[in-house]
């Protein structure tokens, strides 16, 4: 279109007219975009419709709050009107979009930003109704969606590569510095002295590698492309591996109690997500709780099907999780104490513990500690069943 030239809906709003049809302000909403008992008014996002003519025929609740526009006041206005939205540059998006004139292959406007009157972010999508090919635009249907979602969004990723620069930078630093100190001056060295250096060089590179492994595990989990692998898997001889690893890592092996119920059903999973799932809950006991950390395993059954399942409990003595902490605990970045890790060790439990089907909670064990159990359901491949 050529800069300042109207719209129609545009040239139509210079004068007052009256909606063609007077009705509630909420029948018009409801005759127009009613579909199968569904209403406009049950749609989680704004739903705005405009006729041919460029009037609003459909002004939701939805529409209504995210704009703050009372819906009856919407109803029979000039689409630009009841909504005056701007492009990010200040011009007017009506204008320069220009629905019902331009092109006649053109099916609508993909979702950006634009802003309502105050600044107030919107993001906004349209589609544009042809009663047949090529012909003119009977409706415009625009969806509106407030930008909270998105914001926490980015807020979230912002937070993500915050944390991982600080967890990157100690071990590459140490990484680097050791490593440069060896080339330049390995005749200077003792031995000895040389092991300890490359010892460090490769624990800090253990961190680094942990550390990609667990983004990895957010990005496959927020994309719900966490693949299980299922297989037999001897869940009591998993946890006495690990038990067995604290042990010989320094720990007293009077701090680990290890119960297993009888008659465990057979478990079909994925050894390595089993073996991440424990190796994260234990260490979550050791390096935060205190005294005794006790691991029970025992059979259950749970869900409306009565289907079998392998119930795994982790629990300590220390000072427990504060009650108004519990529903974060899953959550990015929730740390119990100042002990180190990145806040993502449960978030990826959670996630791999429902990715085979299970669930997990934590709670107050019965001696005061934090106590986190998880179930797993037999989990049989179809084919053998």
């Amino acid at each position: 279109m050529t800069a300042g030239t109207d719209s129609p809906a545009q040239a139509r709003s210079d004068g007052p007219r009256a909606p063609e049809r007077a009705e509630p302000a909420g029948t018009a909403a409801r005759t127009d975009a009613g579909f199968a008992g569904l209403l406009p008014d049950d749609l989680p996002d704004g739903l705005v419709v405009a006729d041919g003519t460029g009037r609003v025929v459909c002004f939701n609740a939805a529409a209504a709050r995210i704009t703050a526009v009372p819906a009856d006041r919407a109803l029979g206005l000039p689409l630009d009107l009841a909504l005056p939205l701007e492009d990010l540059k200040g011009r007017r998006w009506w204008l320069l979009t220009d629905p019902y004139g331009g092109l006649a292959t053109r099916s609508g406007q993909p979702e950006r930003n634009l802003l309502l009157p105050g600044g107030r972010e919107v993001l906004v999508s349209a589609r544009y109704v042809r009663e047949h090919p090529m012909g003119p635009v009977s409706r415009v249907v625009v969806s509106l969606r407030g930008t909270e979602a998105r914001r926490r969004t980015e807020r979230s990723h912002a937070e993500l590569i915050a944390t991982v620069a600080h967890e990157l930078r100690s071990p590459l630093t140490s990484v680097k510095g050791f490593t440069a100190t060896l080339l330049h001056k390995w005749e200077r060295f003792t031995d000895e002295q040389k092991r300890l250096m490359l010892e460090t060089v490769d624990a800090d590179a253990g961190r680094i590698k942990r550390l990609i492994a667990e983004l990895l595990d957010i990005s496959r989990i927020d994309s719900g492309r966490l693949e299980v692998r299922r297989q037999p898997v001897d869940i009591a001889a998993a946890v006495g591996r690990h038990v067995h690893a604290h042990t010989t890592g320094g720990q007293s092996p009077d701090r680990f109690f290890v119960r297993i119920r009888p008659q465990l059903p057979p478990l079909w999973a994925d050894p390595d997500k089993i073996d991440q799932i424990l190796g994260n809950l234990l260490e979550n006991a050791v390096r935060h709780g205190e005294g005794t950390v006790t691991i029970e395993v025992a059979p259950t059954t749970g869900g409306d099907d009565g289907e079998e399942g392998t119930e795994v409990t982790v629990s300590d003595e220390g000072p427990g999780i504060p009650e108004e902490s519990m529903n974060r605990v899953f959550t990015r970045f929730w740390r119990g104490s100042k002990r180190g890790g990145t806040g993502l060790g449960l978030y990826i439990v959670k996630g791999v513990v429902e990715a085979h089907g299970g669930t997990i909670t934590v709670g107050r064990g019965p001696r005061g500690g934090a106590e986190f159990r998880f179930i797993l359901p037999v989990g049989t491949p179809a084919h053998l069943l």
